[in-house]
């Protein structure tokens, strides 16, 4: 689409956003007494919420004016808050993760697919290059660590390359007999004109060879289209010519465009960027270089006036001269974490957090049975609401000072982008100016102080007590602990690898998580049951609570902070897939906490503690980071363990709850947990560390089969190279495959589909039989076990 479509698109969700505003003003700030009518308009404006959301992120993702990509995020990430904050009312109210919104969708004429949620694109977008590379180095780590099997080079034998030769000798020798006929062919087509020209031909006979070669022309032509025809009605469309004119069918055609145009605006997105870059850079660049030299020279002249020598310039791991403005003196640190502590303070009780006597007191009429009653109920204080009217009053700026109906070809405006690149090429001149000036102050240390050698290495104790304050209130810092101020990131960031803390991510996206809504369990909750959730149900909660808070730091920072997730559900349910797919639409860090990887490594109580500092130092420094804890309910097991690694585990499980006060809404950090035997732990601390726990169910008869869709058997069966016959009945599949999860399915179709079966495919096609063979080889999930998860 043009650019003006996007900028209608951005127009439209505005227009809408500012009528949310409004109703948010005359409805929300109401009290309310009655539990249906709010929970309504809390359901209602959740969906509306989420309409303007997938309305913002598209025109986001295509627009390319820098200036109008930076108004519609800030709305964007305002009102994925929003989102946030309305599903913590609506889970405060029902006491439940999952809502009943049928009656609503129909009210609103929506689909059920219009409560998913959207992931903004920009998460990865923006930070592309840098993940590639980071990805990369973790490559290289694992491969030279013998973590990762690297693909053998294997020699080839004598026969091999005897008839490889014989192989390109053959091909050699039939393209030279090719080139020789068809010179013979030619000369004789040459040498038979020659003679018709002599001879002559009639009028009829040439009439006739004309009318026999457009009949066949026109004929082939027709049959084509025809088949092209009753292909797409078919719904079996055809990437080949549908006519004459050389055009691809209409929806074959506008995927290709659309791919090709989000490739080229991707590009162009970075081109302008740079463009500008450069430009600021050749600009401003000897400006900039020469100021910051100055400031430079002063600090040092005024530090020898004082000390009465030059000070010894900061190491590139401390910030190198960045580091000389930002020395604090003791009491101003002092009065910053005062400070610091009030604001946190505030936000506890902005955001309304209870203790847990109060939420035990909550919990105390549920118990008992009796019903809630919603007294003078008023919606909470956001954050988010004043970021939105004031992006609305920016976006009502914006629009009455350009005419977008008659120019949608405007430049940017160089100075507003110059001011947000200005500080990126002040970063990068800086470092070339630490180089030029380190030697500089050398020579002047010889010169005036008579000082002869390197540098004297120091600011250890300053980085210490820095770190030292970094962690307070956090874990309890033993010296191994303190040795960690004085190491990089990067030698952190190898040695986390090379332990197997830190692994490589999957990539896999949410949308790969196949499962759809089934109007069944909507009939349970009206006659007052409590169903398992659905696949939709899951994806929705997994990108509220993991995906759309780590991959945007304004909603992190504003949003109800969620520092834990548990996912639970039976064993190949795709809990582990979940974590991937977070890690992978967000560009986070996995790190690997699962008692099975432990074993071994950083024994004893200082170990864990310093091994937990390190993740904690790499998590918070290269966020969005995930540490992810499987089988976890190993760490809360009853009764006394044996072994070295049940013992860490319990260590771990006492860490776990001040690794998360550590934790600060500026920390884009999630721990997330995974389990499948839940009942075996004990509840109490198991249910603390995790402030949010999703149950997994296995998949539906929906979801296992469906005609007009992706599902499971059709979607594995496809991936592993299969094809789909009159003699494989789906259906038949689905209904035997009742009661098994996904990982069972994955595992039929590895089973069934081995390199020598799809080699014999082409004679042999696929039956049902094969793989309810196999499946009947695996246990499917009982309804005891079912029961024992709700």
């Amino acid at each position: 689409f043009p650019t003006s479509t996007y900028i209608q698109i951005w127009a439209d969700a505005q227009r809408e956003l500012d009528a949310m505003l409004q109703r948010e003003r005359e409805e929300f700030l109401q009290p309310q007494e009655n539990h249906e009518k709010v929970m309504q308009m809390l359901a209602t404006a959740y969906i509306q919420y989420l309409e303007i959301f997938r309305n913002l992120e598209e025109a986001h993702d295509h627009l390319i004016h820098q200036q109008k990509r930076a108004a519609v995020r800030q709305v964007l990430d305002a009102v994925m808050g929003r989102v946030l904050e309305i599903k913590r009312e609506m889970v405060a109210l029902e006491k439940s993760e999952c809502h009943y919104m049928d009656d609503i969708l129909m009210a609103l004429k929506r689909v059920p697919e219009a409560i998913e949620i959207p992931i903004p694109k920009y998460f990865i977008k923006e930070n592309l290059r840098i993940l590639q590379e980071r990805e990369k180095y973790l490559h290289e780590i694992l491969l030279n660590a013998g973590l990762l099997e690297q693909e053998p080079v294997r020699a080839m034998t004598l026969e091999e390359g005897i008839k490889v030769i014989q192989v390109a000798e053959r091909a050699r020798q039939g393209r030279a007999r090719a080139a020789f006929m068809k010179r013979i062919y030619l000369e004789e087509k040459r040498q038979s004109k020659k003679e018709k020209q002599e001879t002559g031909k009639s009028p009829d006979d040439a009439a006739t060879c004309i009318q026999k070669v457009w009949r066949g022309y026109s004929q082939r032509k027709e049959t084509e289209k025809l088949r092209e025809e009753e292909m797409v009605f078919l719904g079996m469309n055809s990437t080949e010519m549908i006519n004459g004119t050389g055009s691809l069918p209409p929806d074959v055609e506008a995927m290709s465009s659309l791919k090709k145009a989000n490739v080229l605006q991707g590009e162009v997105q970075e081109r302008e960027v740079f463009s500008f870059r450069q430009e600021l850079r050749r600009a401003e660049g000897p400006h900039i270089t020469d100021t910051l030299q100055d400031q430079i020279t002063q600090c040092f002249v005024e530090c020898r006036h004082i000390t009465g020598r030059f000070p010894d310039y900061p190491p590139e791991k401390t910030g190198g001269s960045k580091a000389i403005f930002i020395e604090k003196h003791p009491e101003q640190v002092a009065e910053e974490l005062a400070a610091e502590k009030g604001a946190e303070k505030k936000e506890k009780e902005k955001n309304g957090r209870k203790t847990e006597k109060e939420e035990a007191e909550a919990e105390k009429p549920a118990k008992a049975g009796k019903q809630v009653v919603v007294e003078g109920w008023k919606m909470g204080p956001s954050n988010f609401l004043s970021m939105l009217e004031e992006g609305s009053s920016q976006y009502q700026v914006f629009w009455e000072n350009r005419d977008h109906r008659s120019d949608f070809l405007q430049d940017h405006d160089p100075e507003l982008i110059k001011g947000g690149e200005r500080e990126e090429v002040e970063e990068e001149l800086r470092v070339q100016v630490d180089e030029v000036m380190k030697e500089k102050l050398l020579q002047i240390k010889q010169a005036v102080d008579g000082e002869i050698g390197t540098e004297k290495k120091s600011g250890t104790s300053e980085k210490v007590r820095a770190a030292a304050w970094e962690n307070r209130g956090a874990i309890s810092v033993p010296c191994p602990v303190m040795s960690l101020a004085c190491r990089t990131i990067d030698s952190l960031y190898q040695e986390l690898a090379e332990e197997g803390l830190l692994i490589q991510v999957k990539n896999v996206n949410l949308s790969d998580y196949i499962g759809y809504s089934d109007c069944l369990r909507n009939i349970l909750r009206e006659k007052g049951a409590q169903p398992m959730p659905s696949i939709p149900e899951v994806r929705q909660l997994v990108a509220l609570y993991g995906i759309l808070p780590l991959g945007s730091q304004t909603v992190h920072e504003n949003a109800p902070l969620v520092k834990s997730l548990l996912l639970a559900g039976p064993a190949g349910v795709g809990k582990k897939m979940l974590v991937h797919a977070i890690c992978t639409e967000t560009g986070a860090n996995l790190f690997n906490l699962t008692p099975s990887n432990l074993a071994g490594k950083y024994p004893g109580r200082e170990g864990l503690v310093m091994m937990l500092h390190m993740i904690l130092k790499v998590g918070r420094e290269l966020q969005p980071s995930v540490v992810w804890i499987g089988d976890a309910e190993r760490m809360y097991t009853k009764g006394a363990r044996r072994g070295e690694e049940e013992v860490n585990s319990k260590r771990l499980a006492k860490l776990l709850p001040q690794f998360l006060r550590a934790l600060k809404p500026q920390h884009r950090v999630l721990l997330v947990g995974t389990t499948s035997r839940p009942f075996h732990a004990d509840m109490r601390p198991f249910c603390r560390v995790f402030q949010k726990i999703i149950l997994i169910p296995k998949p539906d008869y929906l979801t296992r089969f469906g005609k007009y869709f992706k599902t499971l058997w059709k979607h594995y069966i496809l991936q592993a190279g299969g094809a789909l016959t009159k003699l494989l009945n789906l259906n038949c599949l689905a209904q035997v495959s009742d009661g098994f999860t996904q990982g069972h399915m994955v595992d039929v179709v590895h089973t069934v589909l081995t390199e020598l079966r799809l080699l014999q495919m082409a004679r042999k096609p696929l039956s049902t039989a094969e793989f309810v063979t196999s499946l009947a080889r695996h246990d499917p999930v009982y309804r005891q076990e079912e029961e024992m998860f709700q």
